[in-house]
C-alpha cells in the first residue's frame, strides 16, 4: 500500500502508480466496458467504439483519462445528459472541410467518425478536417493517432470543453481555460510519433485523483487563490479556489497560454460553438484533421526527414547522469504492447469505482489474470 504520509516539504505525498494492481485481459476490458455501455442504453456499435478508446487510454498508460472515466460517463447517460444513440448533424461541409454537432453523442465515437471522414479527404485531396460542436467527453487524445499513423496519415486532434474552467490565462489567478490537449501522430519508418499534450502543466483527471488519495503533485503546477504556485491540489477543490497554471507556469507561461488561445480558436472559434455559448454540461468541441504526406512533399521524403530526427533525437547526448532520448510515445507503445501481451494493469481506484454500475447493470468485471 501506498503511504500518505506528508512529504519532506510538508506537501502531501504523491500517487498514481499501478504497481501492484491487478491485471485483466484487455478484450475481456473491452467487452465489459462495451456490455455496460449497452446496459445503461447505448447503442451497440457507439458502445464498442467508447469501449476501445478507453481501454487504449489504459493500453498507452494514461490512466486517468481510460476506463477512469467509465462512471463518469455512465452518469452521464443515466442522467440523460450523453446521448446513447443518433448521428451527428451536418452544419456545414465543403470539400477539405466539415463542422458537425455532436448532438451530445458520445466524444470517442464521433472521434472515431471525423478522423476517419478527415481520412478520407486527404486521402483524396491531401488534407481534410473536422470540428464538431456539443460533442460529449472524447477521453484520451492519444488514443486516436496509431489509427492514422497506420495507414500513413498525420493525425492531429486538438480539444477544449467549453462547460468548464480551472486554467489561468498567464499573469492571472481567474480560471478560464480548461487544459485543452493537443495530440499528434506523425508516421515515421518505425514507429509513429505520438504527441499528447496540454495547454496546462497537468489536468483535471490527475490532480482529482491526487486530492482524492491526499497525494501531491511532482511540482508546483497549481497555483492557490493568491497566485502561490504549489504542489498540492486541494486548492483547487477548496475555497476560494486556486487555479491550475498554464504550460510553463509563473516563468515562461506565456507559452501555454498562446497555445490554449490557439486551441480555443481551432475549436470553439471554428466550431461557432464554445464559451460565449450557453453552458450544457461536460462536454467537448472537437478539432480533427488530417494530413496526407504524398500529397506533399511525398511519402518517403516525409519519412526521410521525420526519420532522421527520430535518430538524431536518440543519438542526443544526455544531460549527465540522465537517461537516453525519449520520443513522443516511445514509452505509451511499449506499454501497450507489453499490456497486450500480458494484462492491463489497471490503477487501483478504477475497479472500486466500477463496482456498484457492474452490479445496477448486471455485467459483472472479467476475473483478474494475476497481480502485475
Amino acid at each position: 500500500m501506498q503511504s500518505t504520509a506528508p512529504a519532506p516539504n510538508g506537501d502531501p505525498p504523491r500517487s498514481g502508480s499501478t504497481q501492484g494492481s491487478e491485471r485483466y485481459a484487455a478484450r475481456s476490458l473491452r467487452d465489459w466496458a462495451g456490455a455496460l455501455l449497452i446496459a445503461a442504453g447505448v447503442r451497440d456499435d457507439i458502445a464498442s467504439d467508447v469501449a476501445a478508446v478507453l481501454v487504449d487510454g489504459d493500453l498507452l498508460g494514461h490512466t486517468t483519462h481510460g476506463l477512469a472515466l467509465l462512471p463518469g460517463y455512465l452518469a452521464e447517460l443515466t442522467q440523460g445528459r450523453m446521448a446513447t444513440s443518433g448521428e451527428p448533424r451536418t452544419v456545414h461541409a465543403a470539400t477539405v472541410a466539415q463542422t458537425w454537432d455532436g448532438r451530445r453523442l458520445p466524444g470517442p465515437w464521433l472521434t472515431l467518425r471525423a478522423l476517419d471522414t478527415a481520412i478520407e479527404m486527404a486521402q483524396t485531396h491531401g488534407t481534410g478536417t473536422v470540428v464538431i460542436r456539443r460533442s460529449h467527453h472524447i477521453g484520451c487524445l492519444a488514443a486516436y493517432l496509431k489509427r492514422a499513423t497506420d495507414r500513413g496519415v498525420m493525425a492531429l486532434v486538438y480539444c477544449s470543453d467549453p462547460s468548464s474552467h480551472s486554467v489561468a490565462p498567464f499573469g492571472a489567478i481567474t480560471s478560464v481555460f480548461t487544459p485543452n490537449p493537443l495530440a499528434a501522430g506523425i508516421p515515421t519508418s518505425a514507429d509513429p510519433i505520438l504527441l499528447d499534450v496540454s495547454a496546462s502543466y497537468t489536468t483535471n483527471g490527475m490532480t482529482a485523483r491526487l486530492h482524492k488519495a491526499g497525494a501531491a503533485l511532482e511540482h508546483p503546477w497549481v497555483q492557490d487563490a493568491q497566485g502561490n504556485p504549489t504542489r498540492d491540489p486541494s486548492v483547487l477543490f477548496n475555497e476560494p479556489k486556486g487555479t491550475l497554471l498554464p504550460l510553463g507556469g509563473l516563468e515562461a507561461g506565456h507559452k501555454g497560454f498562446a497555445l490554449a488561445l490557439l486551441i480555443e480558436a481551432l475549436t470553439a472559434g471554428l466550431a461557432g460553438h464554445g464559451r460565449a455559448d450557453p453552458l450544457e454540461g461536460w462536454g467537448a468541441t472537437v478539432f480533427v484533421q488530417a494530413l496526407d504526406p504524398a500529397a506533399f512533399g511525398g511519402a518517403d521524403a516525409f519519412k526521410a526527414q521525420m526519420d532522421w530526427l527520430a535518430n538524431a533525437c536518440h543519438a542526443a547526448t544526455p544531460r549527465p547522469g540522465g537517461p537516453a532520448v525519449r520520443l513522443p510515445g516511445e514509452r505509451a507503445l511499449a506499454r501497450y504492447r507489453e499490456q497486450s501481451a500480458h494484462g492491463v494493469a489497471l490503477h487501483p481506484t478504477i475497479m472500486p469505482a466500477l463496482e456498484s454500475w457492474a452490479q445496477k447493470l448486471d455485467a459483472m468485471p472479467p476475473p483478474a489474470l494475476n497481480r502485475a
